[in-house]
């Protein structure tokens, strides 16, 4: 077949260049995927290089599989899977550090900690330095030490930048923290990354082996890449320059986990001999929606520019819905899909939200219409305790000086294993700077504990011996599982439990023997097993099947659907507040707000709310309506607005709409829908007090101009307001002398 058929002039264009770097500009609904899965296929057959020479890297396993299987189907079977590098980063770095990580004093055998295990490490650094962990919590240590990491700060250059005694004091945390990584032959995500660019900086040997095993590099979603991997991909740039990256800087949405735009805004700074290909026809979206979402994000600045276009007919315009406050706001959502989108439809609906916590009234919404929907970012399979405990066990079979898997089987299922006990091997291992799997040894030897806990240690010992036998003995994945399984009654436990939640514990072990039994099918290692489990990540376990879903705007990038709702469009929500202070964080918000209008391929309903509840507040506080709703033209809107639009005093006189019937009465009145007749019982609400200026309200002042509320603090005329001024940033003012009107 030809691998040209089917490919627009741009998408041909890219996927046959040579000669030069190529950086693809890709559009929302563009094809970008088809861009570089016809690029390999096609250099392969057309160069005659081999499919080994070939590496393209994503962020995901869940696009790193579909890439791999489209291009074998192209080229009809004749490329083995395994001689195909298609992956993420970090299975990509997984694979070169197992193979070459001794170059740099890294062992084959590391095993990789998950966001579990690096929890618990921080609370075992955190309890060893004495530090109180109401203080320092783990999640938020994680965050600053990921942080740094992908920024390539060092431990010694986080205290030294250190401002305060506990920004000292989380880099000596930090600093403790990596000791422990490597005292527990361990890496955690962030490591995979810094590791392989420090192997490749302190190897030239073995740079010089990638640069020449890969003719032909490609990166997806390059927009979203940090400093590091940037810095990855330059060491494995072939010589000849073969880079092709794709991405689109409008998509650019991750500059809080460490993207950095400049990456892809400076790739012809970095190849000035490079080639720019944009793909501006959009096959999604309808001509309104494509129309609306290029108005908002044409008010960025950092922009390298394209102008998208359809051949899709014009379509209905934009709906906008501005409700009289957050609950009646998702009644509007909950309503407009009944009515558009039926059970038996065939139509994908998604409801985008800045924030998870908006989630709580769209799905009480929906659950009074009795819609069946799907929250995207509840528990993945390999982040259920039971999943995570007998993963443990492998890891611990696999090396048992992992301290943190150690300690989370020591004593599950119970096998009387104190917490007294477990506390001491810890003083141990720190003492005599082993791991917990030697402290467990010496306490063993030198019978310093009591009795019956020596016994239960000593079987736990025996235990994990015969595991690790089994696992050198490269014994198969499923035997070994079941071997851990019949030596722990673990399954046994569940069963005689026989709550549902013990038998749905089961049923997800009962999984994990399949996938176990599936990897021994594709003679995959122990290693290759727990590589894979530690790499999940959310974003693979997307169902795409749910008729109606739930995200977060981030959780949304990629995906595509019929319907679409974004949610919430007022100042401080979004854009977040946040992001409110600096152009960069308003220009990303933006670009946030185009990936969402972008996921509809027919209809885009924007909602917000004229009040909104801040922090559990007695009464909800007015808002002011998103800066990206002015953006859009106005012959792009259809307003399905109420025509006498209520401020939160008139609101409270109201009824509250709490059933189908009397909220379709409401709507029904309005045109929106059928009218059906409402509930004879009626809640009246009391109107709310004044109490001064309200956050999410515009105010005028003498020399600042305009301005936003984000943050207010007190009551009265002595509370403190942070506004956002236009041109002049964030001030704090007391309400009493600041000399503010309502704008």
């Amino acid at each position: 077949m030809s691998f040209l058929e089917g490919l627009n002039s741009p998408q041909r264009e890219a996927v046959t260049h040579l000669g030069s770097p190529l950086l693809v500009l890709a559009g929302a609904g563009s094809g970008k995927t088809r861009v570089i899965t016809y690029r390999i296929a096609w250099l392969i057959q057309e160069t005659g290089l081999r499919p080994e020479q070939f590496l393209a890297v994503t962020f995901t396993n869940k696009a790193a599989g579909e890439m791999k299987e489209r291009v074998q189907q192209m080229l009809e079977g004749r490329v083995p899977p395994n001689r195909l590098w298609v992956s993420t980063f970090h299975s990509t770095c997984v694979r070169i550090l197992r193979r070459d990580g001794p170059a740099a004093g890294i062992p084959k055998d590391f095993t990789i900690y998950d966001e579990d295990a690096q929890l618990a490490l921080v609370k075992m650094v955190v309890k060893e330095l004495g530090l109180d962990d109401h203080v320092y919590t783990p999640r938020n240590v994680l965050s600053r030490i990921s942080h740094a990491k992908n920024h390539g700060v060092t431990p010694q250059e986080s205290f030294q930048d250190a401002r305060d005694p506990k920004a000292e004091r989380m880099a000596v945390i930090f600093e403790h923290y990596q000791k422990g990584l490597q005292r527990n032959r361990a890496l955690d995500f962030d490591d995979l990354l810094l590791e392989t660019v420090r192997l490749l900086r302190v190897s030239p040997e073995t740079a010089a082996k990638y640069n020449q095993r890969f003719q032909h590099l490609l990166v997806d979603e390059y927009q979203d890449t940090n400093r590091v991997q940037y810095e990855f991909i330059r060491r494995l740039t072939p010589p000849e320059k073969n880079i092709c990256v794709v991405g689109d800087e409008d998509q650019s949405i991750y500059g809080w986990r460490g993207a950095d735009i400049r990456n892809i805004l400076e790739f012809e700074k970095d190849f000035p001999e490079a080639k720019v290909v944009r793909l501006e026809q959009n096959y999604r979206s309808t001509k309104s929606i494509l129309a609306g979402a290029a108005a908002v994000v044409a008010h960025n600045e950092a922009r390298l520019g394209k102008t998208l276009w359809t051949d899709r007919e014009q379509g209905p315009r934009i709906a906008f819905y501005e409700a009289a406050d957050a609950e009646q706001e998702a009644l509007f959502i909950a309503d407009t899909i009944f009515k558009n989108a039926p059970e038996n439809s065939n139509k994908r609906v998604a409801v985008l939200y800045r924030t998870n916590g908006q989630s709580r009234l769209v799905e009480e919404a929906l659950r009074r219409y009795g819609l069946k929907y799907h929250v995207v970012g509840g528990f993945s399979f390999y982040e259920r305790a039971e999943i995570r405990d007998l993963v443990a066990y492998l890891k611990a079979a696999s090396n048992p000086d992992d301290s943190i898997s150690l300690l989370r089987i020591l004593n599950t299922p119970p096998r009387g294993i104190g917490k007294t006990t477990a506390e001491q091997l810890e003083q141990t291992a720190l003492e005599h700077n082993t791991s917990m799997w030697g402290a467990l040894g010496l306490a063993l030897e030198q019978q310093t504990l009591p009795r019956r806990a020596l016994a239960a240690l000593a079987g736990f010992r025996h235990l994990i011996e015969d595991a690790a036998a089994l696992a050198v003995g490269q014994a198969p994945i499923n035997e070994l599982l079941k071997f851990v399984l019949e030596k722990t009654r673990y399954a046994q436990l569940l069963e005689e439990d026989g709550s549902p939640e013990a038998l749905g514990r089961l049923e997800n072990i009962q999984e994990l023997m399949n996938a176990a039994a599936d990897a021994v099918a594709r003679q995959e290692a122990l290693a290759e097993f727990l590589d894979h489990a530690a790499l999940m990540s959310d974003a693979d376990d997307i169902d795409e099947r749910a008729p109606i879903s739930l995200h977060t705007l981030h959780t949304a990038k990629g995906l595509e659907f019929s319907l679409v709702f974004l949610a919430g469009m007022e100042e401080g929500v979004f854009p977040h507040g946040r992001s409110l202070s600096t152009t960069l964080g308003v220009e990303e918000e933006r670009r946030l707000c185009y990936v969402g209008m972008t996921r509809a391929q027919d209809r885009l309903f924007l909602t917000r709310a004229l009040v909104r509840r801040h922090f559990g507040s007695e009464m909800p506080d007015d808002t002011e309506p998103s800066r990206f709703l002015s953006e859009i033209p106005k012959e792009l809107i259809e307003d399905l607005s109420p025509r006498h639009k209520m401020r939160a005093s008139e609101m409270y006189k109201g009824p509250v709409y709490n059933s189908a019937d009397n909220i379709r009465d409401f709507f029904a009145k309005r045109g929106v829908a059928m009218p059906v007749q409402p509930k004879a019982s009626q809640v009246i609400r009391e109107e709310a007090p004044e109490r001064g200026l309200k956050i999410g309200g515009r105010v005028r002042h003498a020399k600042y101009g305009i301005g936003t509320v984000l943050r207010r603090e007190g009551e009265g005329g002595d509370a403190k307001l942070t506004i956002s001024f236009p041109g002049y940033g964030l001030k704090k003012l007391v309400e009493r002398y600041a000399g503010l009107e309502k704008a």
